[in-house]
């Protein structure tokens, strides 16, 4: 792998700094809770802190209840109609808020945490993170932002973690050796600002990627790779269930790494690497599905929420009468998956947090640029080689992976009365659940871009072109996000 340059290096801790700081001031912004799960994936954390991993689906602890009713804001899904929206408690004189808070904290106690059975690993790391901050004296509503801020530490890695990948595949390619760190630093998507586990996904899939890569190339693979990939790989899975796609295609290409090696004569010199690879990868996955297994009654631990959220099974015969199998009905479920895949799902005022221009941007830019990057994939297109033609491919079975599975998750069940998703709109285009493959997106994302930008023959249109996409992701967040600033409930105001 070709070592950065001294101004590349700069380049690159510029931007972990400024993707630190786009974190930490969205997610100051954002009051708590938002409307996407966050006061579930909150009561885990803190179970978590006390060394609790729930064997069931139980209603949130006292400790959680308690931040929740103090530090709620309604402004996600309420519509005041013009209405100014109600001061928070913790402004109130004590006496005046109190009865209140007590009622609303017997409700919350009986709320079921709905999220219960959700991978450890983000949890762990949360847990601890909470623990500490505690032990360092934050208490209340800084307490919460401590622990939302321990995001600006997971987009500082995966902006270093987008670098390496992208030097790795394109040792000669600045444009994208900068580009896709640029995008992961500035990238609105709002699963950043928010307590929730899909944070982790693309940095332990991120990793995962970068081993894979290594371990495809090497002629003979060693064990000490083999534990790394195999570690990764276990990491993606006790991130997200959302990642199997990941893993699934992560699994097909190691099985034609194994098939390539037996056809060389070289599978017994490799074996061990390989038997070191499927045992770190294979044993923490097994010991968490048993554990789900045990606890939840089902190895993902899926049926008692399936169960909580009123979902139904279809039958195999009425998946087909999906409107996702139109015209009309895929370009609803792509374009939405799209939209939400760059800028996130949250609400204000029960309005999307988004304008219909920039919805559209991202969506025809996303599908236009991966389908050139497909096209100049071709052999017949002799602008890159062999292993990071293989490492586009790789990327690309990721991304169509997980979209493919969201998009059958979308067939199979009734949704009942459930709010998202509903019958009426029977999609899942939550577009966190495929932050798994980010660095792969953008790879290819970039990679379109790069080649069509090669046709004009101008050097600075590269630059142009990602500073004008920086600039767009800024401008349209800043705008759409405007209206959370003034909360009387976010950071700024405490």
């Amino acid at each position: 792998m070709a070592q950065p340059e001294p101004n590349e290096r700069k380049w690159i801790l510029l931007l972990c700094l400024l993707a630190a700081v786009h974190v930490f001031i969205f997610s100051a912004a954002f009051p708590f809770f938002n409307n996407v799960d966050e006061q579930a994936h909150f009561d885990l954390v803190v179970k978590y802190s006390h060394g609790h991993i729930p064997r069931r689906l139980e209603p949130m602890s006292a400790e959680s209840a308690q931040y929740i009713v103090t530090y709620s804001t309604l402004e996600y899904l309420g519509d005041f109609h013009g209405e100014p929206v109600p001061p928070p408690p913790w402004t109130q004189p004590p006496e005046k808020a109190r009865q209140k808070l007590f009622a609303d904290e017997a409700v919350w106690k009986k709320v079921i945490s709905w999220e219960a059975a959700q991978q450890p690993l983000y949890y762990v790391l949360a847990g601890a993170w909470w623990n500490l901050g505690q032990w360092l004296g934050f208490e209340g509503g800084h307490l919460l932002y401590w622990l939302r801020f321990l995001n600006v530490f997971f987009i500082v890695a995966l902006v270093w973690l987008g670098h390496v990948a992208t030097r790795l595949i394109f040792p000669g390619g600045k444009f994208l050796r900068l580009g896709v760190p640029a995008l992961i630093a500035f990238i609105p998507q709002t699963a950043f600002y928010s307590i929730q586990n899909d944070v982790l996904s693309p940095l332990c899939f991120g990793a995962a990627f970068v081993l894979l890569i290594k371990f495809l190339r090497a002629e003979n693979p060693g064990v000490g790779p083999g534990i790394l990939t195999g570690l990764a790989l276990a990491a993606t899975f006790l991130a997200k269930t959302s990642n199997l796609p990941l893993l699934a295609v992560s699994a097909a290409a190691i099985l034609f790494k194994a098939v390539q090696l037996a056809k060389a004569g070289k599978f017994r010199a490799t074996a061990p690497a390989l038997s070191a690879l499927t045992l770190c990868a294979g044993l923490p996955m097994i010991g968490w599905l048993a554990w789900t297994k045990y606890a939840f009654g089902d190895f993902t631990g899926s049926a008692s929420k399936i169960a909580l959220l009123n979902w139904t099974r279809k039958p195999f015969a009425e998946w087909w009468h999906h409107p996702i199998y139109s015209p009309h009905g895929l370009w609803t479920f792509l374009s939405g998956l799209m939209a939400t895949f760059w800028q996130g799902e949250f609400l204000w005022h029960r309005a999307p947090l988004t304008l219909p221009v920039v919805d559209l941007f991202y969506a025809i830019s996303s599908l236009g640029l991966i389908i050139a990057a497909l096209i100049f994939l071709a052999p017949r297109f002799n602008q890159i080689t062999g292993p990071q033609r293989q490492a586009l491919w790789f990327g690309f079975g990721c991304v169509v992976a997980s979209v493919a599975f969201l998009g059958f998750l979308s067939t199979l069940y009734d949704f009942g009365d459930c709010f998202y998703p509903s019958r009426e709109h029977p999609y899942f285009t939550s577009g966190r659940l495929l932050l798994g493959a980010l660095i792969p997106f953008l790879l290819l994302y970039l990679y379109g871009l790069d080649r069509l930008l090669d046709r004009a023959k101008n050097n600075w249109l590269r630059p142009l072109a990602l500073a004008a996409m920086i600039l767009f992701m800024l401008i349209s967040e800043t705008i759409t996000d405007w209206p959370v600033f003034p909360s009387q409930y976010n950071w700024f105001h405490m």
